[in-house]
């Protein structure tokens, strides 16, 4: 664990507890999955989705429902370049605070406007109860809870974008899956350290994805 109220870096009993969830993708090429919480947003998400396609990368974008209400033309030109989406509730609702059924009526309202077998709890928040009733509240059948291996803790105030940045290069591997916000509260550090983060990958010989249903 950082100096930070969380982990940099999931460890390992968390994901043995919670091994139904995705946590990392296998892979044995240099292969890593970003992806961007909380959007769209009408000036950072087509910022995030210009700098990807200048490094010729995909991404998932886990997107709120309301911010895709309000925003439907930015949350298409995600989908039209190539990009996966995966619904992040309607309202970013903390999972242990909220009622299983109102839980469940809010990815299920989220999953009118996000077409998605992909979930992201806010918060990494969720109950079993409510993981269970996924594939019901968004009726595409199969549904996977997608976690993450490396936090880049782009929404911490009290985190620097260098800092950012080296938590991120010193922690990541292949087949990680690196959580980042494409969010007014991340934007001062996202602004620099994803810059500088997709430089040095890509000079590492990573490649980018965006995470599909079919290899989970």
């Amino acid at each position: 664990m950082s100096m930070y109220k969380y982990f940099i870096k999931t460890p390992w009993w968390a994901r043995w507890l919670f091994s139904s969830y995705v946590w990392r993708i296998p892979t044995k090429e240099k292969v890593v999955y970003l992806s961007f919480d909380d959007g769209p947003h009408p000036v950072i998400t087509p910022w995030v989705l210009q700098l990807l396609k200048k490094f010729d990368a995909k991404a998932t974008f886990f997107c709120i429902g309301a911010n895709v209400r309000k925003h439907p033309a930015i949350y298409q030109q995600v989908l039209e370049e190539g990009h996966a989406v995966g619904n992040h509730t309607w309202h970013h609702l903390n999972g242990w605070q909220t009622p299983v059924k109102d839980y469940l009526d809010d990815v299920a309202r989220a999953s009118e406007l996000i077409q998605s077998n992909l979930f992201r709890p806010p918060y990494g928040k969720i109950k079993a109860a409510q993981a269970k009733g996924l594939f019901r509240a968004i009726g595409k059948g199969r549904s996977k809870v997608i976690m993450w291996d490396v936090l880049s803790g782009d929404f911490d105030k009290s985190m620097t974008p260098q800092r950012c940045s080296e938590y991120v290069l010193k922690n990541v591997e292949a087949g990680s899956i690196v959580v980042f916000h494409d969010s007014e509260k991340a934007f001062s550090n996202l602004e620099n350290a994803l810059p500088t983060i997709l430089s040095a990958l890509n000079n590492e010989g990573y490649k980018f994805e965006k995470i599909q249903m079919e290899g989970l």
